[in-house]
């Protein structure tokens, strides 16, 4: 991937020498000329990177939405995790309250309540899946 990198670096050198090579030819009166027309080049290249990964990620989320799962990943343990503990600070004056008004019967509904309600969380979320990252074979800089 570095050996991509690299020559895509070294194409994109090239040709801001071969823009400023043509400045020093033609002078300071072309220079603006020579600016935009590199900066279109290099515009193009960032368009197409863009499309690129629009499309990428259209495809993705349309098979996705295909397979009739929901998008999981790193957002989805995020949510799950922060879940996980506000139940849990949550609890403890659940708990507390549930001991004082009715004793222990009224800590195991209490907690039935705090296991069912993370449980349902759980169900709806489904497990977590692991999103492997892609090697991008292709370099982002060639058309």
């Amino acid at each position: 991937m570095e050996a991509r990198e690299r020559a895509r670096d070294a194409e994109l050198k090239k040709e801001l020498d071969a823009t400023l090579h043509a400045r020093r030819e033609l002078g300071d009166e072309y220079e603006p000329a020579l600016v935009d027309s590199f900066l279109d080049k290099v515009e193009q290249r960032l368009d197409s990177v863009v499309d690129r990964r629009v499309r990428r990620q259209l495809a993705e989320h349309r098979i996705t939405v295909a397979r009739g799962a929901r998008d999981s990943g790193a957002e989805n343990w995020g949510e799950r995790f922060g879940f996980a503990v506000v139940s849990l600070v949550l609890a403890i004056p659940l708990s507390a309250i549930a001991v004082v008004n009715a004793g222990l019967p009224g800590l195991f509904v209490a907690w039935a309540g705090i296991v069912g309600v993370n449980g349902l969380h759980a169900v709806r979320w489904g497990p977590v899946r692991r999103r492997e990252r892609r090697d991008r074979e292709e370099s982002d800089w060639e058309g």
